[in-house]
């Protein structure tokens, strides 16, 4: 099929194209969201590849993913540790239940 044929038929199913554009934004938008590559895009000199943003995205979720794994499991130590007729406590089981 040529390309022609296939955007034609994508458009025509209702099957909205985002633009190089919207995906620059959005590409700002995650490089503001990691630690990482926050402060660069002030300075032109600094200029960050989409990929590079990409890749720093995939490795702050994973890094975000094992944080939560060991608050989780400390909180676990924590509650099996603690008083079990403490109300605070039961609290907190039945929330993360």
């Amino acid at each position: 099929m040529s390309s022609r044929r296939s955007r034609s038929s994508r458009q025509s199913s209702g099957v909205s194209r985002i633009t190089e554009d919207q995906i620059n934004d959005l590409v700002i938008k995650l490089q503001q969201l990691l630690p990482e590559l926050r402060n660069t895009n002030n300075r032109t000199s600094d200029k960050v590849s989409a990929s590079r943003v990409l890749q720093e995205t995939c490795n702050y979720i994973k890094s975000l993913h094992r944080e939560v794994d060991d608050l989780s499991e400390r909180l676990t130590e924590l509650l099996s540790t603690s008083d079990t007729s403490n109300a605070q406590a039961a609290i907190i089981r039945s929330l993360l239940m």
